[in-house]
C-alpha cells in the first residue's frame, strides 16, 4: 500500500512538473513586446541568443514559411516604433531577433545550425539511453522523458544551446590564435624589410662614395709620391786666424 502510495505521490508531482512545462510554453508564445525585450535581454541571454532558434522561439524542423511568420511576429512586437518608452532595449532585442532570422535564412549558416542541432539530439539519446541503463539497475522500466517526449524536446534545447556557446567560444580562440599568429608574421615581414632597406642604404652610400675614392687614388697616382724635403745641417763659422807683426 505504502508503495502504491508512493508511486501516486510521484506521478501527481510529475504531471503538476508537466503542466508547469507546458503554462510555460504557452506564456512565452503570447508574451507581450516588454516581456519579449526582456526574455531576450534577460541575465544570460548572451549566451542563449547565440542559438537562433531559441532566439524565435521555434522549432529546428521548422518549414521556410513558418520561420517567415514567427520572425515577423517576433520582429513586430520588439520592434523600437513598437515600444516608445524602452527604445533602446528594444533596438538591442529587435537586432538579436534579425541577426536570427538571417542566420537561418543564409543557407550555410542554416546547414551549420542545423548540424548543431543533430549533434544535441544524438547527445541527448545517448544520455537517455544511459539514463534508462541506470533505472533497469534500479527495476524501473522507464524513464521521465520516455512518459512525455517535452522533456526530450527541453533537454536537446538546453544541449543545443550549449554546443552553440561552446563552438562560439572555440571559433573565438581561433580567430585570436590567428590574429596573434598574422601579428607575429607581421613583425617578423616587417622586419625583414627594415634589414633590407639597411642594407640597400649601406650599398647606395658605398657606390656614392666610389668616385671619391677613385679620385682620390688617381690623383696619389699622378702624383707620385711625396719628395722628401732637403734638410740643411748647421755649419760653425769659420774664424780667421789673427797675424802678428
Amino acid at each position: 500500500m505504502a508503495a502504491k502510495s508512493d508511486e501516486k505521490g510521484e506521478d501527481a508531482a510529475f504531471s503538476a512538473f508537466l503542466s508547469e512545462v507546458k503554462q510555460i510554453e504557452k506564456r512565452d508564445s503570447v508574451l507581450t513586446g516588454t516581456q519579449q525585450i526582456d526574455r531576450l535581454l534577460r541575465k544570460g541571454a548572451k549566451y542563449a541568443n547565440l542559438n537562433p532558434y531559441e532566439v524565435l522561439l521555434i522549432d529546428p524542423e521548422i518549414s521556410p514559411e513558418d520561420l517567415r511568420k514567427a520572425y515577423r511576429k517576433l520582429s513586430f512586437l520588439v520592434h523600437p516604433d513598437k515600444n516608445h518608452d524602452d527604445k533602446e532595449r528594444a533596438q538591442i532585442a529587435f537586432e538579436a531577433v534579425n541577426k536570427a532570422y538571417k542566420t537561418l535564412e543564409d543557407p550555410e549558416q542554416l546547414e551549420y545550425c542545423k548540424s548543431i542541432w543533430e549533434e544535441a539530439v544524438a547527445t541527448t539519446d545517448q544520455k537517455l539511453r544511459e539514463k534508462r541503463a541506470e533505472n533497469k539497475k534500479r527495476g524501473i522500466k522507464f524513464i521521465d522523458e520516455d512518459k512525455n517526449p517535452e522533456l526530450k524536446k527541453e533537454m536537446i534545447r538546453k544541449t543545443m544551446t550549449k554546443l552553440f556557446v561552446d563552438y562560439d567560444i572555440r571559433k573565438k580562440q581561433l580567430e585570436e590564435r590567428e590574429t596573434t599568429e598574422k601579428k607575429r608574421f607581421k613583425e617578423m615581414e616587417d622586419e625583414e624589410k627594415d634589414k633590407i632597406k639597411r642594407v640597400k642604404e649601406y650599398e647606395q652610400e658605398w657606390a656614392a662614395s666610389r668616385v671619391e675614392r677613385v679620385t682620390s687614388w688617381r690623383d696619389f697616382q699622378n702624383k707620385g709620391p711625396k719628395k722628401a724635403k732637403k734638410t740643411h745641417s748647421y755649419k760653425p763659422p769659420k774664424f780667421k786666424q789673427e797675424t802678428r807683426s
